[in-house]
C-alpha cells in the first residue's frame, strides 16, 4: 500500500510529495523545499520513517518545483527524471528566482532519463500510470496510481480551479483540453494531489470547477 506524504514548502507554497510502500522504497515528487529547516523536515521524515529514496520526479520544472533538486541530488545522488519538453525551464530556474526575489535559486542538474506518456513508473511494489497533461507547461506529468485510485496532477487540476498559463510554454486551450481529454477520463472517485492547496476529486472538479463547466 502506497503513503502519501505531503509537505508545503517555499514562498508559493508549493506541495512536495513523499510516496513509499512496506518496502521502505520512497520516491519523491516535486522537491520545493528552499529553505535549509525545509530540507531537514523532508528529510527527517524519511530518516525517521527508515525509507530508502529511489527516484525523484518532476510533474513539472518550474521554479517553485524544483527548488528543493540540488539538495536531493546532494543528499540522496538523484537526479530529476522529468518529460523532455521541460527543460528549457529547468535552464531558468535561477534567472526566473532574481524576478521573484528568491535569490539562492540554482538550476537543477538536468536529468540523465526522461519520461514519456504511456511509461509506467515502478518503485517498491507500486506502479504508476504516466498521463502526459500539457498546458500549464509544455511537459508536464501526472502520476496516476489505479490501485490506490489517486493522481500526483502538479499544477493541472486545483480545488475549484486550473493551473496558470500565463508563462511560457503555457496554453488555455492546450491546459483544458488535457484536463477533459486526460483528466477527466479518470473515473469519478479518484483522489487529486494537487501542486498547491488541498486535494480535491474528479467528480468535485467535474461538478464544481468554473473553468471546467
Amino acid at each position: 500500500m502506497i503513503i502519501v506524504e505531503k509537505f508545503s514548502f517555499n514562498p508559493f507554497q508549493e506541495n512536495t510529495f513523499i510516496l513509499f510502500d512496506e518496502t521502505k522504497e520512497c520516491v519523491i515528487i516535486d522537491p520545493g523545499c528552499y529553505y535549509t529547516e525545509e530540507e531537514q523536515t523532508l528529510s527527517n521524515f524519511i530518516e525517521k520513517n527508515k525509507l530508502k529514496p529511489v527516484s525523484l520526479l518532476l510533474t513539472h520544472a518550474h521554479i517553485d518545483h524544483v527548488l528543493g533538486c540540488n539538495y536531493i541530488l546532494k543528499k540522496y545522488g538523484l537526479l530529476p527524471t522529468m518529460h523532455p519538453a521541460e527543460n528549457f525551464n529547468i535552464e531558468s530556474v535561477e534567472q526566473i528566482g532574481k524576478m521573484y526575489g528568491i535569490p539562492n535559486a540554482s538550476n537543477p542538474q538536468k536529468p540523465q532519463h526522461y519520461l514519456s506518456e504511456n511509461q509506467k513508473f515502478t518503485f517498491g511494489n507500486c506502479v504508476l500510470e504516466l498521463l502526459f497533461v500539457p498546458g500549464h507547461s509544455p511537459g508536464h506529468l501526472a502520476f496516476v496510481c489505479h490501485d490506490q485510485q489517486f493522481v500526483i496532477n502538479g499544477d493541472v487540476l486545483f480545488y475549484e480551479s486550473i493551473g496558470r498559463t500565463d508563462l511560457p510554454g503555457g496554453d488555455f486551450d492546450t491546459l483544458i483540453k488535457s484536463i477533459k481529454e486526460k483528466m477527466f477520463a479518470l473515473p469519478d472517485e479518484y483522489t487529486v494531489y494537487c501542486g498547491h492547496g488541498p486535494e480535491t476529486s474528479i467528480k468535485h472538479e467535474k461538478e464544481f470547477n468554473p473553468f471546467l463547466n
